[in-house]
């Protein structure tokens, strides 16, 4: 009986593809000036957009001052609303200091699992015909339920002004390899991780987006609250989860509040 791969990746569902751009100002902008050239450049990238949607945040205890974060049904329309941007009145006062692509993303590590589970059983092997045909039906049906739309095409929170984004990667060092584990292993542990963020329903509204291949990082977070403590709470609980704990690396943090057009 062959076992299933130790390396073996899970499913994942994506969504649209996003854009996280960070600037500094090249030159001093007065607030009403400031709100004036975001008014302008967000009626510019979002105009020809025809699904999805771009906001701008004043960023707030950060050396960078203003964050637009785009999400878009493909990555040519990404690069619509990125040359959009660069070609409107507000890109003349500002010099970029970090971006970040990457698509929205849900992963089916619980479904992975249990379909490997069932061809061990059969003495199968993960991928033939028949893990095929039954994944595709899962992911089929995963995909049209409320939870995973919610997750692959999220909408900008009328009620929740404050947002946090961060990169992370999943570590890969000796002893501390999240690849080198097991998928079953892989799925319980994030089974667990899911349940700290469901907690925070109705205060945090989180957005995951997949990087691997897009960018040097591998996963991006996007936090929208009515309370920023809130960020603080939820992060702090999720680094005592087993699978931060050890195998979480997180790059720098960008916070800050979203400037009404």
């Amino acid at each position: 009986m062959t076992a299933p791969p130790l390396a073996h990746p899970p499913e994942t569902l994506e969504g649209w593809y996003s854009l996280h751009q960070v600037f500094r100002f090249a030159e001093r902008v007065k607030a009403r000036e400031l709100s004036q050239l975001v008014c302008e450049a967000q009626k510019e990238v979002s105009a020809e957009a025809s699904a999805g949607w771009s906001c701008f945040s004043r960023l707030i205890g950060s050396a960078s001052d203003i964050m637009a974060i785009h999400f878009r049904e493909s990555l040519d329309g990404i690069s619509e609303a990125q040359e959009a941007l660069a070609t409107s009145g507000l890109a003349s006062c500002l010099e970029s200091t970090y971006s970040f692509l990457s698509v929205t993303e849900a992963g089916l590590y619980h479904s992975t699992a249990d379909l490997a589970r069932a061809a061990e059983a059969r003495s199968g092997k993960v991928g033939d015909a028949e893990y095929t045909r039954t994944l595709a039906g899962r992911a089929a049906a995963e995909r049209e339920s409320d939870h995973v739309k919610r997750r692959l095409y999220p909408q900008l929170p009328a009620n929740m002004p404050y947002v946090c984004f961060y990169p992370m990667s999943k570590r890969r060092e000796a002893g501390q390899n999240w690849y080198a584990l097991s998928l079953e292993e892989r799925s319980r542990l994030m089974q667990s991780h899911g349940l700290t963020g469901r907690r925070y329903a109705g205060k945090v509204q989180q957005v995951i987006t997949g990087a691997i291949g897009l960018d040097a990082w591998e996963w991006g977070v996007t936090l929208f609250a009515r309370d920023p403590l809130e960020f603080k709470k939820l992060v702090t609980d999720m680094r005592f989860d087993e699978v931060s704990a050890k195998y979480a690396e997180f790059g720098p943090f960008f916070v800050g509040r979203i400037i009404q057009t």
